[in-house]
């Protein structure tokens, strides 16, 4: 067994140990923590601009954020007249072979269009932990009608711990 939390005259913490932590805490699946920034809200722009807010996310214990009073433009390629299409937001993990790195963005993932019931589009999967990349983690559904964004529709869970522990004591 190794101390993680405690001082042992060396660098010792992975970034693989931080994740495990938060995997405890808030579990694999993808996360939005609330009461940070805007909590990733989304809003649409335009037809072809959606706007990612400020806030962080945890997914497979890997937390990344878009900083404080800022927000990220999500480029959402033309739709096509009397076709449907769904196009979905990801945050994608990479690791850089040979070096190591890794990195955490947000990409656009474009659908297929279709006359009715469009697919949502395939997506990277895989774990962080077994070393998969790039590992896609889906955070909005954009669907379009025609050449118009009809809705952004979230994904995943939003949550804050100390709420959930709080709500978990009043029913005990």
């Amino acid at each position: 067994m190794n101390i993680i939390t405690g001082y042992r005259a060396e660098p010792h913490i992975t970034a693989q140990q931080d994740r495990d932590v938060n995997i405890g805490i808030f579990g694999a699946s993808a996360k939005i923590l609330k009461g940070v920034g805007s909590e990733m809200a989304a809003t649409v722009i335009s037809a072809n601009e959606v706007e990612i807010a400020d806030g962080a996310l945890v997914a497979e214990g890997c937390t990344a954020e878009i900083q404080y009073g800022t927000t990220e433009s999500m480029t959402i390629e033309n739709g096509e007249q009397g076709m449907l299409r769904v196009d979905l937001i990801v945050a994608r993990y990479t690791k850089t072979a040979g070096t190591g790195v890794e990195s955490m963005e947000l990409a656009v993932i474009k659908g297929t269009s279709a006359a009715s019931n469009p697919a949502v589009p395939t997506y990277n999967t895989g774990s962080i932990a077994d070393g998969d990349s790039p590992v896609d983690f889906p955070i909005y559904r954009v669907n379009l009608n025609g050449i118009s964004i009809t809705s952004v529709d979230p994904l995943v869970e939003k949550i804050n711990i100390a709420e959930a522990i709080s709500a978990l004591q009043k029913t005990s």
